[in-house]
């Protein structure tokens, strides 16, 4: 795996959800740099991954709870572990679940082993609400795939912050995640 500074040279053979992330980024003028690999679909690929980008990807989950009537995206560090009911009690919001491929696609335009706040760009109509665990905002940088699976980015977390976020008119809730059995 190489590091890219930005997007890549020619996007042919990219997806249009990935190519739609450079520009976003680009027109905010946020500097990323990127590198390509196979599919990042466990966590010992993600860590040769942010061995190369230097910075630890998060973990990203897409929940909701029962009735689909509320969607969360939530950003956490890779090694901590998930408990709903530590979430749940945070947020007000009880059964918390996966949300399905067709709800990722609907709302984030992301696909499974693809989740990532990026996503949020193509979130229009604001039915996604972003959870943030308090340790991902203590690092200088965020990991993140550009909506695909097979590339990773590593941008700063105030660019996140204060430039992506408010572009996409997302307001992040900082969350409290203990992860410990």
């Amino acid at each position: 795996m190489e590091l890219y500074n930005g997007r890549p040279e020619s996007i042919e053979g990219r997806l249009p959800r990935e190519v739609r992330t450079y520009d976003c980024l680009d027109s905010l003028g946020i500097s990323y740099l990127r590198t390509d690999h196979e599919r990042a679909d466990n966590m010992e690929a993600c860590n040769e991954i942010d061995a190369v980008l230097g910075v630890l990807i998060c973990k990203n989950l897409f929940l909701c709870n029962r009735q689909k009537t509320a969607f969360y995206l939530l950003m956490m560090p890779g090694d901590k572990k998930f408990k709903t009911k530590e979430l749940s009690r945070q947020i007000d919001s009880a059964r918390l679940s996966f949300a399905g491929p067709e709800d990722m696609l609907k709302y984030l335009d992301i696909e499974p082993g693809a989740v990532s706040i990026m996503g949020l760009m193509n979130d229009k109509d604001h039915q996604v609400q972003l959870l943030i665990d308090e340790d991902v905002l203590k690092d200088e940088y965020i990991g993140c795939h550009p909506c695909v699976c097979t590339s990773s980015l590593k941008i700063r977390t105030e660019d996140i912050l204060h430039r992506f976020l408010p572009a996409t008119g997302h307001e992040p809730k900082t969350v409290h995640l203990v992860g410990e059995d």
